[in-house]
């Protein structure tokens, strides 16, 4: 998160919206709402305690060797229209999409129709 708030402004200009998930429980193993009081955010940011979110996207693990029941850490840029454009799947919980790839693809979604979005696949 840190990485994405320090190119807020960036962000802001590429035109695209921004959202935070965390596939995690309130209080089990790490405490969401005290580590955003800690660590504030500029975007909205969804708990998804349920896991329904993270599995609908196809990011969602039952076991790994460094996580059990939660949610590969993956950048997804969703069209207007909520077609996936882009999908970056972490191997682990360490493994993040290069910002300046996801603003790239932010940007020519934003320039419009006629513009060329790489659609690339998921990190294996």
């Amino acid at each position: 998160m840190a990485q994405v708030e320090s190119a807020q402004q960036e962000i802001v200009e590429s035109g695209a919206q921004w959202v935070f998930i965390a596939a995690e429980r309130k209080g089990v193993v790490s405490d969401p709402a005290k580590y955003l009081t800690e660590h504030p955010i500029s975007f909205p940011y969804l708990l998804d305690e349920d896991r329904k979110v993270s599995k609908a996207y196809g990011v969602y693990h039952r076991i790994g060797l460094d996580a059990i029941n939660i949610a590969h850490p993956a950048t997804l840029v969703i069209a207007p229209n909520g077609t996936v454009q882009y999908i970056y799947r972490g191997d682990h919980q360490f493994d993040r999409a290069p910002l300046q790839q996801i603003l790239d693809v932010a940007r020519k979604l934003s320039a419009g129709p006629g513009s060329s979005v790489a659609t690339l696949p998921p990190s294996s």
